[in-house]
C-alpha cells in the first residue's frame, strides 16, 4: 500500500506516492462506504457519545504521546479521557477537527498506516513531518493534500 503526498517541481504540483509501512494493506473501505457522520459515531465515540481516546489511538495506531503533540494538551488530559473523563465543550470542538482531519485521510488510505505516515518526514512538507504540520498548527496543509487527491485537481 502507498500514500499518496504531493510535491512541487517547476512550478507544478505532482502527486506521488510513498510506501507505506505494511505493503499489504488495502484501502480503507469503511469510510468509503459510509456515510461519514456514520463513520465519525462509529471510529470516534464512546458509549456515553464522547470521544474515544482508546478506540482513536488503536485504529490510527496513534500513541498518546502524538496525540498530545497534535492537540496540544497535556498527557494527563489525554490519559483522564482514555479512563472515561469527558472532555470540555470548547476541547471537545477541538478534538472533533482533528477527528475530521483523520477520517479524511481514512478516505484515502487504510487506518493503519496513518500513525506511521504522521512520523515519516514527508517532502511535502519540506522534509516536515505530518506530526510536526499538525503541531505547528498546520493542518491545512495536510487538508489541502487530502483535496488534491480526493478531487484529482494538484494546485
Amino acid at each position: 500500500m502507498y500514500l499518496c503526498l504531493h510535491s512541487k517541481s517547476n512550478g507544478h504540483t505532482f502527486l506521488w506516492m510513498k510506501k507505506a509501512v505494511e505493503p499489504t494493506m488495502t484501502v480503507s473501505s469503511n469510510a468509503t462506504d459510509a456515510k461519514d457522520g456514520d463513520v465519525m459515531r462509529t471510529i470516534f465515540q464512546n458509549k456515553s457519545g464522547g470521544f474515544s481516546v482508546k478506540e482513536f489511538a488503536s485504529r490510527y495506531g496513534v500513541s498518546y504521546e502524538s496525540l498530545t503533540r497534535m492537540t496540544g494538551f497535556s498527557l494527563r488530559a489525554i490519559s483522564n479521557w482514555s479512563q472515561g473523563s469527558k472532555p470540555s465543550a470548547s476541547t471537545a470542538r477541538r478534538l472533533t477537527e482533528m477527528k475530521r482531519l483523520f477520517a479524511a485521510l481514512e478516505n484515502l488510505v487504510s487506518p493503519a498506516a496513518i500513525g506511521p505516515w504522521l512520523k515519516d518526514p514527508n517532502p511535502a512538507f519540506d522534509g516536515s513531518t505530518p506530526l510536526q504540520v499538525i503541531e505547528r498548527g498546520e493542518s491545512d496543509r495536510i487538508w489541502r493534500m487530502v483535496y488534491e487527491l480526493e478531487s484529482g485537481e494538484p494546485a
